[in-house]
């Protein structure tokens, strides 16, 4: 059995119809295979497994740097995979494939989940332990993470300033300039209700996307009138709560980024230039989709 590839050519299907897959699987009696020849193994290969673990270059002799270094690679791989996922999404939208783009969402919750346990891992570093080497990050701050303010433009918090630190490198500063001027996830679900009949101002489904998105009294309305729908036969209102589970998984990142600042460092000013912990207070206190939450008065 064979499936269409990305690139449109034919290729071998994970089922029981791959004759070439069975004969390997039935030669050891069902026990691993460890009779590979070349000079490295298929899951090397498949996921370049040695480069990956050649990526950790700590900079300090202090153990903890390693658990430092490994998570913020790990933040990185999940930012870079949840931006796929709200792409998608936000494709999904366009195409009026409400129900698609509900699951979807509940997907990247379930990875925002995981994002989040990231700072339980790092809380677990001590103030002398962190301080063993953060001197060694110099400037270097996760707010000069490209994938993550990729991630918040593509959910709509659009802060063109924080694409400048990004200036001095060229390939990354056109992938978040690009990130900036797109509609977000959010632009798309409000075009949709557009499309299904919401009375929303041009301004509100016809501007510049660059710019911050400012609340709107219509929105908040057409949102309730989701609400008030059939759940049961209607897609609306599960996108409704999907981009909900988003918005709260987020919130609580924040929560815990700031929580875990203070238990580690305190209130000392952060590596990337803000004052820490202070930061940290008013970004947390940010919602995104914001009528999503404010509707809920109107029920």
């Amino acid at each position: 059995m064979t499936a269409p590839g990305r690139n449109g050519s034919a290729q071998a299907s994970p089922g029981t119809g791959d004759a070439e897959h069975d004969v390997r699987v039935m030669a050891p009696d069902g026990c691993p295979i460890t009779d590979v020849t070349g000079t490295s193994t298929p899951y090397i290969d498949y996921q370049s497994i040695d480069v990956l673990l050649s990526l950790q270059r700590p900079r300090s002799d202090t153990p903890a740097e390693l658990t430092f270094y490994v998570i913020g690679q790990v933040k990185e791989l999940l930012f870079k995979l949840i931006h796929e996922e709200l792409e998608r999404t936000r494709a999904l939208i366009d195409g009026d494939s409400v129900a698609e783009a509900a699951a979807n969402l509940r997907r990247v919750r379930r990875v925002v989940e995981l994002l989040n346990e990231t700072w339980n891992v790092l809380s677990t570093l001590t103030p002398n332990e962190f301080n063993g080497f953060r001197d060694v990050l110099g400037k270097a701050s996760g707010l000069q993470s490209y994938m993550y303010r990729m991630v918040e433009y593509a959910l709509g918090n659009k802060v063109a300033a924080l694409a400048q630190p990004h200036r001095q490198v060229p390939h990354v500063h056109a992938q978040v300039q690009r990130a900036l001027r797109e509609p977000s996830v959010y632009d798309a679900a409000l075009r949709l209700l557009a499309r299904r009949g919401a009375a929303l101002p041009e301004s509100v489904l016809d501007r510049d996307f660059s710019r911050p998105y400012e609340p709107n009294g219509a929105v908040e309305r057409a949102w309730a009138d989701v609400y008030r729908g059939n759940a049961a036969t209607d897609p609306l209102p599960q996108l409704a709560e999907a981009l909900m589970d988003v918005a709260e998984g987020f919130s609580r990142w924040r929560s815990l980024h700031l929580l875990t600042v203070e238990r580690v460092i305190g209130f000392k000013p952060g590596t990337g230039g803000t004052e820490g912990a202070g930061w940290l207070r008013r970004v947390a206190e940010h919602r995104f989709f914001p009528e999503l939450w404010t509707c809920r008065g109107l029920l």
